[in-house]
């Protein structure tokens, strides 16, 4: 049995990874984007390099919540685990797929996080609840810290940048920040949600988790490429108009937020982050400027993501299990 079930794991692995490339990739740009400081297709081709460098580099630290933590998975039965693996792959990625294609930023986190826990309770096995609760608190932490810092920043810059740079160095100076810091959060969206993709695989003994770190990444950079347009619209530019100085403030912001978590192995939501930093800047200028209908609708997406990816892999594995007994 494990003949088939190994590639086909390590095949919907490939596939979450590509559909976390499609639906992430505005996270770490798509704010340049909407500032006119790049193009769309020099962004793309910016995340898919950095990206790929903070998965390979640094993605161990999560890789191993993902893979191990939530449910133990390496002590399970070996097909079981890979049923596990598997099914969990398969409901997260369906979720973001649909996201993506509502052009939603949507948490991968929270889609792999809940399919895992669903898995987990459709066999039976032991989730460790305490992780969840610690999880489920970054989750709440991590829009609001980024806010924070993306509102102080924002003032910060907005009183001291225009009298420290002269005039004619102005635009460069902007340009070249909001590039460096958009490649920072591409570089830390990398090292967080590379796990997303493959450490479950990991976890279920499937592949070594150097390997599955250097297939996850593969994996975002072809999401990253083939459909990362799509979301990276609504952060861009549907949330506020965002000026070079809004950008480089927001996503400063958003990477030194992932950028902690990540170090310390949590989970957290990209997507979270440079939203809620976004919406700090923005208010700045003051709520009107901030489109609070898209607001609305990102976070019941949020609120929903677990639950839906987390009863989908509860009732596939459920019904395999089902039919494994007949």
């Amino acid at each position: 049995m494990q003949i088939f079930l190994i590639p086909l794991t390590i095949l919907m692995g490939i596939a979450i990874g590509w559909s976390i490339g499609a639906n992430d990739a505005a996270n770490s740009l798509g704010t340049a984007v909407g500032s006119r400081v790049l193009t769309l297709k020099q962004a793309i081709i910016l995340i898919a390099v950095f990206g790929f460098l903070g998965a390979f580099l640094q993605g161990g630290h999560v890789i191993k919540t993902i893979g191990k933590g939530i449910v133990p998975i390496h002590q399970l039965d070996k097909d079981i685990a890979i049923y596990l693996a598997l099914v969990s792959c398969f409901a997260a990625c369906a979720w973001v797929v649909l996201a993506t294609y509502w052009k939603i930023p949507i948490s991968t986190s929270h889609s792999i996080v809940g399919a895992v826990a669903g898995a987990g309770l459709a066999i039976g096995a032991p989730v460790k609840y305490k992780l969840l609760f610690d999880i489920f608190m970054c989750w709440v932490f991590t829009p609001l810290g980024a806010a924070v810092l993306g509102y102080l920043f924002y003032r910060l810059f907005q009183n001291t940048f225009y009298r420290i740079i002269p005039k004619k160095y102005l635009r460069p100076c902007l340009m070249s920040l909001v590039i460096i810091s958009g490649c920072y959060v591409a570089y830390t969206w990398g090292a967080n949600d590379v796990a997303n993709a493959t450490g479950i695989i990991a976890g279920a003994g499937v592949l070594s988790f150097k390997i599955s770190l250097l297939i996850g990444g593969i994996a975002i950079l072809l999401g990253i490429v083939t459909w990362g347009y799509k979301v990276i619209e609504t952060v861009g530019s549907e949330i506020t108009n965002l000026l070079p100085l809004m950008a480089f403030s927001a996503q400063l912001a958003s990477a030194l937020n992932v950028h902690m978590y990540t170090m310390f192995g949590m989970p957290v939501s990209t997507s979270h982050s440079i939203v809620g930093a976004i919406f700090g800047v923005g208010l700045v200028r003051g709520a009107k400027v901030v489109n609070l209908k898209i607001l609305r609708e990102i976070m019941v997406c949020w609120l929903a993501t677990p639950f839906i990816s987390g009863v989908i892999s509860f009732g596939v594995l459920k019904t395999i299990m089902i039919f494994l007994k007949h």
